[in-house]
């Protein structure tokens, strides 16, 4: 566990962690529950919450309101006033720990913002960079909400595995990318939403048979599930 394994969970408790498409998908293999149960949605206005990462969406009831797709978030158990992540175990505080120790209780399926931090990819170099780490996650400086007890280090963080995490993020937040342009064309009513959202990535996998009938049918069209190839020229 390494930086984490001590750790009250500052950033599960401090961030409106958002949440992808595929996101949704694994968290409802995993945890057995329904997008309603671990999903909201959360106005973001300036943009703080997608930062460079999630795309906000638009529904039918605020359609001049952008949202991102967030995990819930709880009232804590242990630090009463504040707010954590709805899988977070909560460690009891004790006088070794006054924060307690806690662990995600939904690690397996744990989100891509999640998988990833406290890394970002470098688009330009194709590698991964550390993120600087704030003392607190919130302008509130909550004890609750403080972050990581010093800078991680390029020691703490598996240079495969954290590779291999940041791009299939990177493929997949350009995915959602492409659902939430195709929904914002038309918003629709929240509840219809994550209906939407199963039936894109049922139909995310096509053969190469459906593939060719489709460009014949429709050869300037393609399929929102379709991943964009660039065309060959011919001499």
């Amino acid at each position: 566990m390494g930086m984490c394994e001590n750790c009250h969970a500052g950033c599960c408790r401090s961030y409106a962690i958002p949440i992808i498409g595929a996101d949704v998908i694994r968290l409802e293999r995993e945890s057995n529950l329904t997008f309603w149960e671990f999903a909201c949605r959360w106005a973001d206005p300036q943009g703080e919450i997608a930062g460079n990462y999630a795309p906000h969406f638009h529904f039918q009831d605020e359609p001049s309101t952008p949202f991102v797709i967030c995990l819930k978030q709880v009232e804590s158990k242990t630090l009463p006033g504040t707010q954590c992540c709805q899988f977070l175990q909560e460690g009891t505080p004790v006088t070794e720990q006054p924060l307690g120790v806690s662990r995600c209780g939904m690690y397996q399926g744990r989100p891509s913002a999640c998988r990833v931090f406290p890394t970002k990819y470098d688009v330009e170099n194709e590698l991964p960079i550390l993120h600087t780490i704030p003392q607190y996650g919130r302008e509130e400086q909550n004890p609750a909400y403080k972050l990581c007890p010093r800078q991680w280090a390029k020691e703490d963080v598996d240079p495969i595995a954290v590779a291999h995490e940041l791009m299939i993020a990177r493929y997949e937040v350009g995915f959602f990318n492409r659902i939430a342009a195709a929904w914002n064309r038309s918003p629709k009513p929240w509840e219809k939403f994550p209906a939407f959202l199963r039936d894109v990535y049922a139909n995310r996998i096509s053969t190469q048979q459906e593939m060719e009938q489709a460009a014949e049918a429709a050869p300037q069209t393609i399929r929102l599930y379709q991943v964009d190839q660039p065309q060959k020229k011919t001499a």
